[in-house]
Order: C-alpha cells, then structure tokens, then sequence
C-alpha cells in the first residue's frame, strides 16, 4: 500500500507492534508494510481502552503528518487469538465460544500492578474483589488496566473466589450492546 498523506485519513487493518502506557504511546504495523504507524495513548481512550497488548489486531484510520503516519481513530481491536482459558484450575480449557457465554459484569478496577502480573477489581454491587491476572488482561487485549477504571468482566469461580476470563472495554461492551 502506498502510504496516502494529507488530511483525509484511510483505513489500515494491523497489529500492534508494542505499545507503552507508560509513555502514552506506541507503534502499529500494518498488514501490506509501509512505515510504523504512531498509535497516541489519546486516540486509544477515544475508544476506550487505556492499553493494549502486543501482538493484538487492530483497524485505525491514519493520516500522514510532517512527522508520519498517525493513526487518528480506532475503528476495532481483536484481541490476540488464544488456545484457550482454563475455566477453573482442576477444568479443560475453556474455548473462546465458551467464555463469550458468560455473562458480561460491569466493574471498577481496585488495582492493578503490571511488575506483579495481576490487580483486582469490584463488580458493581458486590463485596467481593475479583482477581485478575495480566494473561487474561493479555488475551483480552489490554497491557494494563489503571486503578478506577471502568470495566466489564467474565468471571468465574475458582478456588480462592471470583477470578476474571475475560476483560472487555466499558465503552466496547457499551457499543456491543452488551
């Protein structure tokens, strides 16, 4: 593809090469080459996640700019595709048909600590926390989640209480109509 630029943005279906939450930012290459595309920490929110994972698919519309191509809006994230999740720790893995049948839970993130792969969060209504770990946040899409964000979950129960399978974007679950 040869890389349009000026001020009318173009679709591009890619990956994400690395993104950085820390820095606000990251790279997306897309399917037929060309140059990196910026992907800014902003642009990301709009569509309202505050990370994503290595490796996840991904549609923006780019613009070329004095300093490159940016990706000026996302348009869809796929997670990276998975083997599957165990549903629970004695349990065959769960296929992804599986976890989409369970129920989406509305939640606010309590914490979550990158360095030590896994956070917690509340389901709205409920006293008990729910333990997340970074693969599912990884399998999910997202490279972190920030304290007080909002969030839908599937959750199953496992042996220590209510453990995430599946991360979803408040706003992504809002679209869905989830």
């Amino acid at each position: 593809m040869s890389e349009q630029k000026g001020a009318v943005p173009y679709p591009v279906h890619g990956k994400v090469k690395w993104f950085d939450p820390a820095k606000g930012f990251g790279f997306i290459v897309g399917d037929e080459g060309g140059a990196d595309i910026l992907l800014h920490a902003n642009v990301l929110r709009n569509f309202g996640q505050s990370s994503v994972a290595d490796g996840t698919v991904i549609t923006v519309l780019v613009q070329g700019t004095q300093r490159g191509v940016q990706a000026a809006e996302v348009l869809s994230i796929e997670p990276p595709a998975s083997t599957g999740f165990p549903l629970g720790e004695d349990q065959d893995l769960a296929t992804p048909e599986e976890i989409a049948a369970l129920p989406l839970e509305p939640a606010r993130v309590k914490w979550f600590d990158k360095a030590k792969g896994f956070g917690f969060a509340n389901v709205f209504g409920l006293p008990e926390d729910v333990f997340i770990h970074i693969e599912v946040l990884r399998m999910s899409g997202f490279a972190d989640l920030a304290a007080g964000e909002a969030a839908c979950l599937r959750i199953i129960e496992g042996k220590r209480g209510r453990m995430a399978v599946q991360v979803v974007s408040w706003e992504a679950a809002a679209r869905n109509g989830a």
